[in-house]
């Protein structure tokens, strides 16, 4: 609760604010004292994006330190850390507004990464460029595959980006690189981010930093955060440009091991990521 309301409801307000201004960008807060790894987040954005298997926009990490009996854990959600000097954008051979991906600093979509699915063209090299290991490409499989039939459910569009993406072989966006967006579609409908409507703990502050009366804002100025420098995993591969050519998706992001299990923290980092963290 925040001032006797529930965050949720301030957070509204707060986007609706920022939709109302010419100059807002839209930033995530992520207070790790209060998450408990129940992946609530997770569920539901798989739910809202109608993830494909191999396709986690929000995994949550979970880490062990010290022993017994002083034992702590730390459970680190990720999503995109929507960098405004992104590596991801850089790296893409089509990057530019409106091609295949791009940051963007204006409009409805202020702070975001974006991708257009229909210019990318599933090079992979965003994907390796990510030092968070927020990207991946979708492999154009489905979970059901291999069982007496394909359901129904799967089938079903998602609204990514504000179009709609029916689910078939072959068809955009299988074939493409995939992350998280802060849920542009319902952010630009006035709705808040999936990750943070399910949040049972009420873990996440959202909204644009740079309005005063925001929460996130507050929640800002009144505690030290930090940000992400890199998440790593174990095993994992240094890829070049020159390595993607006739991988896989699944082989790719087995290699550089997406979604990664090992977040590290800064006090701030050159990529300028626009999700910020509380550390318990």
């Amino acid at each position: 609760m925040f001032e006797g309301r529930d965050e949720l409801t301030v957070i509204q307000e707060d986007i609706q604010r920022a939709l109302a201004s010419p100059d807002g960008k839209w930033a995530m807060l992520i207070d790790l004292r209060r998450c408990t790894a129940c992946k609530s987040c997770t569920a539901g954005c798989v739910a809202e994006q109608k993830s494909p298997p191999g396709v986690v926009y929000r995994p949550v990490y979970e880490e062990e330190s010290g022993s017994f009996p002083d034992v702590k854990r730390r459970f680190t959600p990720r999503p995109c850390q929507q960098c405004d000097n992104p590596p991801c954008v850089d790296a893409c051979p089509n990057k530019g507004e409106g091609k295949a991906t791009w940051k963007s600093t204006k409009g409805k979509s202020a702070g975001i990464v974006m991708i257009n699915y229909g210019q990318c063209v599933g090079c992979g090299r965003c994907v390796i460029a990510c030092p968070y290991k927020a990207r991946t490409l979708d492999a154009g499989s489905l979970h059901t595959e291999g069982t007496p039939r394909v359901e129904e459910y799967e089938k079903s569009p998602t609204w990514e980006y504000g179009r709609k993406w029916p689910r078939e072989k072959f068809h955009t966006p299988c074939g493409n690189a995939r992350k998280c967006h802060f849920c542009y579609h319902r952010l630009k409908n006035g709705m808040v981010p999936m990750c943070v409507s399910t949040c049972i703990c009420r873990a996440n502050y959202f909204g644009d930093p740079e309005d005063t009366k925001s929460l996130i804002h507050k929640m800002i100025k009144e505690n030290k955060v930090t940000v992400l420098a890199e998440v790593s995993s174990k095993g994992q591969a240094k890829l070049k440009d020159a390595d993607l050519k006739d991988r896989s998706p699944s082989d790719i992001a087995g290699k550089i091991g997406y979604p990664g299990t090992t977040p590290s923290f800064a006090g701030e980092s050159k990529t300028k990521p626009r999700v910020y963290y509380i550390l318990p």
